[in-house]
């Protein structure tokens, strides 16, 4: 599907992008043009990869005449620019905004100006039950998807806009896997927040084949959650403590600004309505209009059944298991070698 088309990935400097890159160079897309507005990493991305295919773009989601003129031409979108760091969104709360909300508005909106066909919008855990600001504007972009969405009916060729949700990619920047392998390697203390805290274990390839599955099977306003793994932070220091063979100890520090104990990936409310796929969970939108009685007088009574999907109920992977997940990744591999 994507033979000779045109790529668009906003944010694409981060560690999405250039997964995204890695897989789609060795495809027949015709362009990926990668937006965002730090021009020393596309200068460094531009260098290292030498390729006349990938188109580089100096802007910001938040500016809508910076990524207008960008997006003419372009067949398909990832949108993937984001204030991702908790704590950063915490004491900046309206930088999120801006950014994750308001970036995303304008994404959309320019997109359907421009003839964009597909934009999925890639959305994180943090969105459900959100308790930081993060989450938050998260959570209010995935509105903003199935809002967009459903102003979509009635066009005569409407582009798709749908989401995707995943939990934390291993070894992504600014994780914790590089932070413990940066403190291991310096000889520091491990520093973990809670020793039973969980979290979901995804690679930047799940990532990757999640959207992919976006693409070719969401319908106008769909959200996809890939189902994952998990772990307990303490098992992650332990395995990366054998892998690195460190005598390191775990110093515990207490739990940050708007963390949570265990992250959710699809709320009780959403499985009530969940299409299990197998590999993914599909969301379909929410369609119902301001007819007032689908919302006092009608009421959807299996959802007090049902269960959140979330880290602390999902495969729950021991020391062996976090170990030879770890093992897989490009980026320790990378570091073991240094």
């Amino acid at each position: 599907m994507f033979n000779n088309k045109t790529l668009m990935i906003t944010g694409g400097t981060g560690s999405f992008g250039n997964a995204v890159l890695k897989r789609f160079l060795d495809t027949n897309v015709r362009e990926i043009r990668i937006l965002s507005r730090d021009e020393k990493k596309q200068e460094d991305m531009r260098i290292a990869l030498g390729s006349d295919r990938v188109k580089f773009y100096i802007g910001d989601v938040r500016d809508y005449k910076s990524i207008m003129q960008p997006m003419l031409g372009v067949d398909y979108i990832f949108h993937a620019a984001a204030l991702k760091q908790v704590p950063s969104c915490e004491f900046f709360p309206m930088e999120a905004v801006k950014t994750n909300i308001q970036g995303t508005e304008n994404v959309l909106s320019a997109a359907r100006e421009a003839g964009v066909q597909k934009v999925i919008v890639l959305s994180t855990d943090k969105a459900v039950y959100p308790i930081n600001a993060m989450g938050l504007s998260k959570a209010m972009a995935e509105k903003i998807v199935v809002a967009k969405a459903r102003d979509l009916d009635g066009l005569k060729n409407p582009p798709i806009f749908c989401a995707t949700r995943y939990g934390n990619v291993m070894a992504s920047r600014g994780s914790v896997i590089p932070l413990f392998i940066n403190q291991i390697k310096e000889g520091k203390a491990l520093t973990v927040t809670d020793p039973e805290m969980t979290r979901f274990l995804m690679s930047l390839e799940d990532s990757v084949d999640l959207v992919l599955y976006a693409f070719e099977n969401a319908r106008p306003g769909d959200l996809f959650i890939q189902k994952a793994p998990a772990s307990t932070l303490k098992d992650l220091a332990l395995a990366l403590k054998e892998i690195f063979h460190s005598d390191a100890p775990i110093k515990i520090i207490g739990t940050r600004h708007g963390e949570k104990l265990y992250e959710s990936l699809v709320s009780r409310e959403e499985m009530a309505r969940a299409e299990d796929m197998g590999r993914y969970f599909r969301i379909p939108a929410d369609n119902r209009d301001l007819n007032y009685a689908k919302y006092f007088s009608e009421g959807e009574q299996e959802i007090s059944a049902m269960e959140d999907y979330t880290s602390h109920n999902t495969e729950r992977l021991d020391v062996a298991g976090v170990k030879e997940l770890l093992l897989k990744l490009d980026y320790v591999q990378q570091e073991l070698n240094v």
